[in-house]
């Protein structure tokens, strides 16, 4: 049990069990549908880049949805906005599990993405909340279930939608959305505004944070990249296994997302590290590993185990260098931790959003050797913005 003493709240584990529960849900909504494009794109009949496009409307809903609405968490009661969003997300879903064309899931895919922010509004709240010393750990386990919703996201959508169609995927997500906000109304305590501003102030600040922290822009790049290469490879896996050699089907791709379940689990352990250890030269090896992931798909990504040791690899990295990041930019300005988180999710889901049109757009010119590329290329100009960070601050 940890104690904020400045605001009078106790963070016990249960309250952090259920921010982290909520993450996990929560963000699943983006990424129900990856699994799912294969057979969305056979309904519409689509092409795998234009149906491709879904994944990337989806994360660029993400980002808008970040900026207008992510930055109130410093200026606003913060369980009133989660369950406002919450119950926005609801309808949204609907409209996904509704479309009759792609213009139409476009549109809802758009509405998904901004609505869904709720996650990037309790991990800003899990570290208001708690103590500095524990901060990195709490970090951490919130963002466990968080990417724990992330991967397990497209086993359930696999194993639903290939049983009973991917619409109901989006129906069980509705119901799902509903009885998460009733819940936290009742549970989530009051949040109190770490900062006086006008929403207009908030968005102008916005920019000074980008200008006067050059770590915010390292971090921030480096996670778009890495984000990218991640959607690089998921928006691309379904088209890839459902053809030679493989012939897989959405349930057999959707169980790939519990090999990722390593990556997940790791978080919380990667937090506690953060608190130790420098969290920046953790994430030149997470990028490293990250890079290791795409030359496995490249060289062994015609047999299951090196998909699967690949995927393993991954979703670790990826998701170790989005905990130790985090881990940095929160402790820039404490008073800005909402403000902070947007400009680096933004930042994060338009980097994931250009990986998901590259990565149909890839597979559509090139296959897997191609997405493979491409993927390695986004690590590697990641890599590049790491380093000349460290090279200043050395000199």
């Amino acid at each position: 049990m940890e104690m904020n003493k400045s605001k009078g709240i106790t963070l016990t584990k249960g309250l952090v069990l259920l921010m982290s529960i909520t993450c996990g849900l929560a963000v699943a909504n983006l990424y129900y549908n990856q699994p799912l494009l294969a057979d969305m794109g056979r309904t519409f009949h689509a092409n795998s880049h234009q149906v491709g496009n879904i994944s990337m409307f989806t994360q660029i809903g993400y980002a808008v949805g970040m900026f207008l609405f992510v930055p109130l968490g410093d200026m606003r009661e913060r369980r009133h906005l989660i369950t406002v969003l919450l119950a926005s997300v609801t309808i949204a879903l609907i409209g996904v599990a509704t479309a009759q064309n792609l213009l139409w899931i476009y549109a809802a895919s758009l509405a998904v993405g901004i609505t869904t922010v709720v996650p990037q509004v309790i991990i800003p709240l899990a570290a208001q909340m708690s103590e500095p010393a524990e901060r990195g750990k709490v970090i951490g386990s919130v963002m466990g279930g968080l990417l724990f919703g992330i991967l397990l996201a497209r086993t359930v959508a696999g194993v639903i939608g290939g049983s009973f169609g991917w619409r109901m995927m989006y129906w069980v997500a509705a119901v799902l959305m509903l009885a998460l906000a009733i819940i936290l109304n009742r549970f989530l305590p009051k949040s109190h505004p770490e900062a006086n501003l006008t929403y207009r102030q908030v968005l102008k600040s916005l920019g000074e944070l980008i200008l006067t922290q050059p770590t915010l822009r390292e971090a921030s790049l480096v996670g778009a990249m890495l984000f990218g290469s991640f959607s690089v490879f998921w928006t691309s896996l379904a088209f890839y296994l459902e053809g030679a050699p493989f012939y897989f089907g959405s349930q057999v791709t959707g169980l790939f997302g519990l090999v990722g379940v390593v990556g997940a689990a790791a978080a919380p352990f990667v937090g506690r590290i953060a608190d130790r250890f420098s969290p920046k030269s953790m994430v030149g090896m997470f990028i490293i590993l990250t890079l290791l992931s795409f030359m496995f798909f490249g060289l062994f990504g015609s047999a299951v185990w090196g998909i699967v040791f690949g995927v393993i690899l991954l979703d670790l990295g990826v998701q170790g260098a989005q905990v130790s990041n985090q881990a940095r930019i929160y402790s820039l300005v404490p008073e800005a931790r909402s403000r902070l988180n947007t400009v680096y999710m933004v930042t994060y889901f338009l980097g994931g959003s250009l990986g998901s049109s590259l990565g149909s757009f890839a597979w559509n010119l090139w296959q897997w050797q191609g997405v493979c590329l491409t993927g390695g290329i986004m690590i590697v100009l990641g890599f590049i913005v790491w380093g000349v960070h460290q090279l200043k601050n050395k000199s």
